[in-house]
């Protein structure tokens, strides 16, 4: 049987693409596109939950890559590239609701009132229980954003090691040594959801 033609993609086919997105072609930049947007949209909900802002985040990724067409060169696979831009996206993303949340906490201590956002943590006690996938996502949405950087590429997407530090512009030991930690900081979080008996 033969593959589709998205299995027999090369990193030739890809930068022929590129090229021709660069010099104006709008259908070769759809191409690329309509072949990665999945890829692109499965980092980003891993990393951010889905959302409105997961698809804001997903479409400025490609913004980015239009901006950039012509310092693409073909050194690392598209595929990596783009991850690797949506990966960055979603950090930045993460930094800022950090920013946000911190923010609001501290004048509602300072005012001696309750906090107006809670903690991440309480999403996971609204998940049904007998839904997985989301309690494994709502558990990956808790842990720090490093650590959920390296689960969303080695447990949810497949990369291995290397082509994880790639992306990330760590050293393979350091994605190692942050997905043990990840593991480490998911179990306590999806034991009583994943163990609990349905009502």
């Amino acid at each position: 049987m033969t593959p589709p033609a998205s299995v027999r993609r090369t990193r030739e086919d890809d930068l022929r693409l590129v090229r021709q997105a660069h010099a104006g072609d709008e259908s070769a930049f759809r191409e690329i596109v309509e072949t990665y947007e999945g890829a692109v949209a499965a980092t980003v909900i891993g990393m951010l939950g889905p959302g409105g802002t997961a698809d804001d985040v997903g479409q400025e990724v490609f913004v980015r890559l239009w901006k950039s067409l012509h310092k693409f060169r073909g050194e690392a696979a598209l595929k990596t590239y783009l991850t690797r831009i949506a990966i960055n996206l979603s950090l930045n993303e993460l930094k800022r609701r950090k920013r946000f949340i911190d923010r609001f906490m501290s004048r509602d201590r300072d005012e001696g009132q309750a906090p107006l956002i809670e903690p991440a943590a309480d999403g996971v006690a609204a998940v049904d229980r007998r839904d997985t996938r989301r309690v494994v996502q709502a558990a990956i949405q808790q842990l720090k954003a490093e650590h959920r950087a390296v689960v969303v590429l080695r447990m949810l997407e497949g990369h291995d090691t290397n082509a994880a530090a790639e992306i990330l512009g760590v050293r393979p030991g350091t994605v190692m040594s942050r997905l043990s930690r990840a593991m480490q900081a998911l179990k306590p979080l999806l034991a009583d959801q994943l163990e609990s008996p349905d009502e």
